[in-house]
């Protein structure tokens, strides 16, 4: 080897070392960032045998597309999740102690307790003080159910409004992607920071990514909506600015394609806005329903039904609200028709006041009957006077008596009301249960899949602290080679000398 030629070599091998060291030393200072891949200085050996350093970076396509993809399939599931947690706890957690159906076995145990002293008027007081622990039970839940959807909505406004947000800047990272590539410059930068933005608008929205020349990227929804093509394309949701039994939400549009909402407990819900809506959508208003139907039916149980009619022509009488009343009805209200919901029933039910002694009515009415007037008493002097209990018994018994109820409401069309209560904390625990399996599996599903990618593109400290003491040995070659160059160009100065 001639003295320049080993110069050469040398001068190549300080180079290499000092491009291999700055890789090196950014890969450690990234140790621990989930968001960085690591890079890699490439050796290569040019026709004059000189050595050349290019930049690589550790990355796995297929890994990559599962961990977007289970993110999604996480996320949505653990958003529909803590919505059924929220309802759960609407109702007072595990034993369900706020349920309707609590409310109303009690308001049952007052009333079997009147029955059997129908003459105390301090057990009558006590049975209409239940029956309105039972509908401030209903008005309560249905109110926190519209209030839950409420939040629902404005959650996913927020999440729009942050999923175009990361379109934008999705748009300016592909764009350093494509410039750097186009002039054969490192990439890698662009390419963490979209990668990032990719996890990042996978947990909002499923997403599917084409990849296409250039190292260009376009990314559809995994319901097959164009989402960002060279430009980001427009997301947009209008907010409701309330919510009530009756009211609808609005949809998301994705290029003016309507977002699906997630459907089941194993939810097919991908990213937290299908999971938003399902909450919002489906199982807040499945909850709300079956509540309106509790209401529905404690209406026309306690319902009280004409004893005598008025002589021709006149209207004959119809059954009337009772114990329980809704707000807006009125003398002529009629009882609402069975198996058929009535939306926001649950909001309104109310006792009526003819039997609450602070409004100047008498609990002992629930006795004798007559709260819609005379044509309605069931009781008198000549049947029991205060002995009489009948009509409470009826009551008692109507607990247990089969009614119809509306099938869309998912659970129990014909059976008690006490046991379609007990039901319907059932159906949203049955709901939960599910929920809360599939969360684990998919939470699992996204952990493994996100450890595979790290083991596959993070840094690994030992690894790079090993490679510095290789580049160390390199550095410290060269400099012994330049070292010897040094020694023989002194000696054959001194010759010539």
């Amino acid at each position: 080897m001639s003295l320049t030629s080993a110069m050469n070599t040398a001068q190549s091998i300080f180079n290499n070392t000092g491009k291999q060291t700055d890789v090196t030393s950014k890969n450690i200072a990234n140790v621990g960032n989930a968001n960085y891949v690591k890079r890699t200085a490439i050796l290569g050996t040019t026709m004059a045998g000189a050595s050349i350093v290019s930049n690589g970076r550790a990355q796995n396509e297929s890994l990559l597309r599962q961990t977007i993809s289970s993110a999604s399939l996480a996320t949505g599931q653990n958003t529909v999740l803590t919505g059924l947690e929220e309802m759960k706890s609407i109702f007072g957690g595990n034993n369900y102690e706020s349920s309707p159906s609590t409310y109303m076995k009690e308001l049952l145990k007052s009333l079997s307790g009147y029955a059997a002293k129908p003459s105390n008027a301090a057990l009558a007081a006590t049975a209409v003080t239940s029956a309105a622990d039972v509908a401030s039970s209903l008005n309560k839940a249905s109110s926190e159910l519209q209030a839950m959807r409420l939040r629902a909505d404005k959650e996913i406004s927020l999440q729009v409004d942050k999923l175009n947000g990361l379109l934008a800047k999705f748009e300016e990272a592909n764009n350093e992607v494509k410039a750097q590539t186009a002039i054969g410059g490192d990439p890698s930068d662009a390419l963490d920071q979209r990668e990032t933005l990719l996890k990042d608008i996978s947990s909002i929205m499923g997403i599917n990514v084409v990849n296409r020349p250039n190292n260009d990227v376009a990314l559809y929804t995994t319901e097959g909506a164009t989402l960002f093509e060279v430009v980001p394309r427009k997301v947009t949701f209008k907010a409701q600015p309330g919510y009530d039994a009756t009211t609808t939400g609005n949809a998301i549009y994705v290029d003016g394609v309507a977002l699906k909402a997630g459907n089941g407990s194993n939810t097919t819900a991908e990213g937290s806005l299908q999971g938003l809506m399902q909450v919002r959508d489906d199982l807040a208003p499945t909850m709300q329903s079956q509540l309106d139907e509790i209401a529905r039916g404690l209406i026309t149980m306690f319902a009280e039904k004409p004893i005598t009619q008025p002589a021709p022509p006149a209207t004959p009488l119809t059954a009337k609200p009772g114990l329980f009343t809704w707000a807006g009805a009125t003398a002529t209200s009629e009882i609402p028709a069975a198996g058929v919901i009535v939306p926001g029933l649950a909001a309104s039910i109310n006792v009526n006041s003819a039997l609450i002694i602070s409004k100047g009515g008498n609990p002992e009415l629930l006795r004798d009957g007559g709260i819609n007037g005379t044509a309605y008493i069931v009781n008198t002097t000549a049947t029991g006077g205060t002995g009489f209990s009948a009509l409470i018994d009826s009551y008692v018994t109507a607990f247990d008596a089969p009614m119809n109820f509306a099938a869309s409401t998912r659970i129990d069309t014909n059976t008690s009301i006490l046991k379609y209560g007990t039901n319907s904390m059932g159906w949203l625990e049955q709901e939960r249960s599910g929920a809360t399996s599939a969360n684990e599996a998919k939470s699992a599903l996204y952990e493994r899949s996100a450890a595979s990618y790290s083991n596959n593109t993070a840094v690994s400290l030992d690894e790079e602290l090993s490679l510095l003491m290789d580049i160390e040995q390199s550095y410290k070659a060269a400099t012994k080679l330049v070292t010897t160059v040094d020694e023989m160009l002194k000696s054959l100065m001194d010759m010539v000398r």
